[in-house]
């Protein structure tokens, strides 16, 4: 019962922080240090990565007119073909970090995965959030809508999220805002082209460490997984609705300066935990 509850605080963690630009690897890797699920290690690596499944379906189903090409008008097939293009879009931003994480997944979490990186891009994005929007108060997007984004614009924002794939702590959908923010896309379009690059890189990311855990689960890991994919489901409808919102009047160096005070407290907690264990 208790790894039941420790799965639902979790997955609320998941839930808020997948979507808000404040990385949610590092509020997992701080969270677990209190926590401490206890499950095996491979399992806790492929949980931490398959619960944003559920957060995945939220935008799934909120977004489903907007993601969907297919409709029926006058009892024919209607094949929206702006949704396809913008597909396409989405294939051109994700192809950079999917090299590299087929490539280097396993290296990559073995070099990075670690409270040093996680703090140090928590606290460097941070810092980029609030530049580069104090620098967008003397300007005017120029990206107003997702159907005028370009396929080069589509594959620098890719380039973006690239970062984050490397280094836990950027958060994918904070660098891939950043991104678009510094390219000149508004707030609310790099927040739902953000949403939308989501669904395949975190289907695709999820696929991958289901697949080199192997499909041999005991029950109460199935549980554990199932609860905590639930609670980001519906934790997630709410932070996306609250952050579409929200960013209509406000900008996002709040979650800026939330990176930095979050990216401090992390080197402080584990500098005060090495020198008590040393």
């Amino acid at each position: 019962m208790l790894e039941f509850l420790k799965a639902i605080l979790l997955g609320i963690v998941e839930g808020v922080t997948e979507w808000l630009p404040i990385s949610s690897t590092g509020h997992m890797i701080l969270l677990d240090e209190f926590i401490h699920l206890n499950v095996t290690p491979e399992f806790k690596e492929m949980f931490f990565v398959v619960i944003q499944l559920g957060a995945i379906l939220a935008v799934v189903l909120l977004f489903w007119k907007q993601l969907w090409p297919f409709g029926i008008q006058e009892k024919k097939l209607l094949v929206k073909k702006s949704i396809f293009t913008m597909w396409f879009k989405v294939v051109v931003s994700c192809v950079p970090a999917a090299i590299i994480g087929l490539l280097f997944d396993d290296l990559l979490n073995e070099w990075f995965y670690n409270w040093q990186t996680v703090s140090i891009m928590l606290i460097l994005f941070g810092i980029l959030f609030i530049i580069i929007e104090n620098t967008n108060k003397k300007r005017e997007p120029k990206i107003n809508s997702i159907a005028e984004l370009s396929y080069k614009t589509a594959f620098y924002i890719g380039l973006f999220q690239l970062i984050a794939a490397i280094f836990p702590g950027t958060s994918r959908s904070g660098a891939t805002i950043l991104g678009a923010l510094m390219i000149g896309v508004s707030r609310t379009v790099a927040a739902e082209y953000t949403f939308f690059l989501a669904v395949p890189v975190m289907f695709g990311a999820s696929l991958l460490k289901i697949v080199k855990f192997g499909f041999h689960f005991t029950a109460m890991e199935l549980g554990i997984l199932a609860v905590g994919m639930v609670v980001a489901f519906l934790v997630s409808i709410l932070v996306i609705k609250f952050l579409m919102q929200y960013i209509k009047k406000h900008d996002f160096k709040a979650f800026g300066w939330y990176r930095i005070v979050l990216g401090a407290l992390v080197i402080a907690y584990f500098a005060i935990k090495t020198l008590c264990f040393a």
